[in-house]
């Protein structure tokens, strides 16, 4: 009895350990970003609702569509260094891109949630929706 306790308790000390190295590497599933829409984000510039809109657009797509005014340009929707963001990580950031076959503006929100922000949303119209609703756009400082 003693000798099959033992052998347990011996197998159990290699298990455990190679399964608790299994879940290091693993990636929890990430948090989703809010979604908002150009008639919420509109009215909050109409109301001077404090938010910062984050443009996960390239130059390219910036000349030629324009960018919501007052918008922080990303370098890259993927690779930006979070230090592009505003510093307070309470800040209320509106992630867009290009429209809603994009998927850069959801990409650069998720990296901003990883790193602590915590009041992000993503406007899947893009800055396309927001011209097609007749929303005023500037002209990028890139």
């Amino acid at each position: 009895m003693k000798r099959i306790v033992m052998s347990a308790v011996l197998a159990a000390s290699f298990v455990l350990p190679t399964a608790a190295l299994a879940c290091e590497g693993m990636q929890q599933a990430s948090v989703e970003p809010k979604q908002v829409t150009v008639a919420e984000v509109a009215s909050w510039t109409k109301a001077k609702k404090k938010f910062v809109p984050v443009d996960a657009n390239g130059k390219s797509t910036r000349e030629s569509q324009g960018v919501i005014p007052g918008a922080v340009l990303l370098t890259s929707s993927t690779g930006y260094d979070v230090k592009e963001l505003p510093a307070d990580k309470a800040n209320s950031l509106v992630f867009y891109c290009a429209n809603e076959s994009c998927g850069a503006s959801k990409q650069a929100a998720r990296k901003a949630m990883e790193a602590g922000y915590t009041n992000v949303a993503v406007l899947p119209e893009g800055i396309a929706g927001w011209k097609k609703s007749g929303q005023t756009t500037a002209k990028p400082n890139s």
